[in-house]
C-alpha cells in the first residue's frame, strides 16, 4: 500500500543554491517550515554521489510525514530507501519504476501539454506535475509558461492529484491553487532563501489559505 502524500508545499533541491547552508540543513529548515514532500534533483552528481544525497535526506527526515523523491532514478530511490521517483517524460518509464520500487512508492511524471498529459497512466502514476506554470530559470528546458489559464485547462483533463511548477513563489502560488493545483512545487523560492523554514511557512500559509 502506497504511503500517504501531500502535494501542498513541494520543494525541489538546487544543491548550488544551499551551497551556503548546505542541502539537507535547507530541507530540515523547510520541512520545519512546513514542507510535505521534497524531490532530490541533482542533474550533475554521480551514481553515488546521488545515492549518498538520497540515503542522507532519508535519514534526516525519518519519522516524519515528509516524502522523499527523487529525481529520474528509480534505482537511486530504490538504493536510497526513498519513498519514490519523480519522472520527466522522456526520463524513464513508469511501469519499470514501478516494477522496481514496488506498489507501495510514489510515483510522479511530468506533463506541459495535452500530448504529454495523455501520455501518462493513472494505472502506473500517483500524481503529476504540470508546468511550467510561470517563466522559470531553474530548467533550462522548460516549455513556454502555461499560466493560469493553460494549467487550470491541463489540471481539469486529470483526476489524479496535481501539483504545478515552475517560477512558482510568494507571489503567483495563490492564483496555482485556485487554477485548481493540489500544491505547488519550489526551488528558488526555499533553496536560494536567507531563511528557508520562514519561506516554507509563508508558502504553506498561502497554499492553506487557497485551498479554503
Amino acid at each position: 500500500m502506497r504511503p500517504p502524500f501531500d502535494l501542498s508545499l513541494y520543494l525541489v533541491t538546487d544543491r548550488a543554491m544551499t551551497a551556503s547552508r548546505g542541502l539537507v540543513e535547507t530541507v530540515r529548515a523547510a520541512a520545519a517550515g512546513g514542507a510535505t514532500m521534497v524531490q532530490l534533483r541533482d542533474k550533475e552528481a554521480g551514481d553515488a554521489e546521488l545515492a549518498a544525497l538520497a540515503r542522507a535526506l532519508v535519514g534526516a527526515l525519518a519519522g516524519t510525514a515528509l516524502r522523499v523523491i527523487v529525481n529520474d532514478r528509480a534505482d537511486i530511490a530504490a538504493a536510497a530507501g526513498a519513498h519514490g521517483v519523480h519522472l520527466g517524460q522522456d526520463d524513464g518509464d513508469p511501469a519499470r519504476a514501478r516494477a522496481l520500487l514496488g506498489p507501495g512508492a510514489i510515483i510522479g511524471q511530468s506533463a506541459g501539454d495535452p500530448g504529454e498529459l495523455a501520455r501518462v497512466d493513472p494505472g502506473l502514476v500517483d500524481y503529476v506535475g504540470i508546468g511550467p506554470f510561470a517563466s522559470t530559470a531553474t530548467k533550462g528546458d522548460a516549455g513556454a509558461p502555461l499560466g493560469a489559464s493553460g494549467f487550470a485547462r491541463l489540471r481539469a483533463a486529470t483526476s489524479l492529484p496535481a501539483v504545478a511548477i515552475g517560477g512558482i513563489g510568494p507571489a503567483n502560488a495563490a492564483q496555482a491553487i485556485a487554477a485548481g493545483a493540489n500544491g505547488v512545487a519550489v526551488v528558488s523560492a526555499i533553496c536560494a532563501a536567507s531563511d528557508p523554514e520562514a519561506a516554507a511557512r509563508a508558502l504553506r500559509a498561502i497554499v492553506r489559505a487557497g485551498a479554503r
